[in-house]
């Protein structure tokens, strides 16, 4: 596990693996003080170039316009090393900042990780 240097800072970021793909499970809140460790997870595993790569978000209680362009930013880097990414988010915290910046048209956005990896596997 992943926490931010910060002791009071309160997200997390995780890799695991569901049905052989690369899951990147986040907690927390995601903003400007507890990004860049996040950032980092999540690039390492771009880095490795998997075929496919989850990013959970269901556990996240709010993410802020750092949050959004580290995903942005995942999905350009996914989209140039050929990795198909999807996004699991199902709580109204993440799923509106997505939607008011089009970010959920630029990734497959899902309500659980096994629908996830099903949709990254099928590309």
């Amino acid at each position: 596990m992943l926490r931010t240097a910060d002791a009071t800072a309160v997200a997390t970021a995780v890799a695991t693996h569901h049905r052989g793909t690369p899951v990147v499970v986040m907690t927390g809140e995601v903003d400007s003080t507890t990004v860049e460790p996040v950032r980092h997870h999540l690039f390492d595993q771009l880095d490795l170039r998997p075929p496919g790569l989850v990013v959970d978000l269901s556990g996240v209680s709010f993410i802020g316009s750092t949050g959004l362009h580290v995903l942005t930013e995942a999905a350009t880097r996914a989209e140039l090393s050929g990795t198909t990414l999807a996004v699991v988010a199902r709580h109204r915290a993440v799923l509106l900042p997505m939607r008011l910046t089009r970010l959920d048209r630029e990734v497959t956005v899902c309500d659980t990780v096994d629908q996830a990896v099903t949709a990254v596997s099928a590309r």
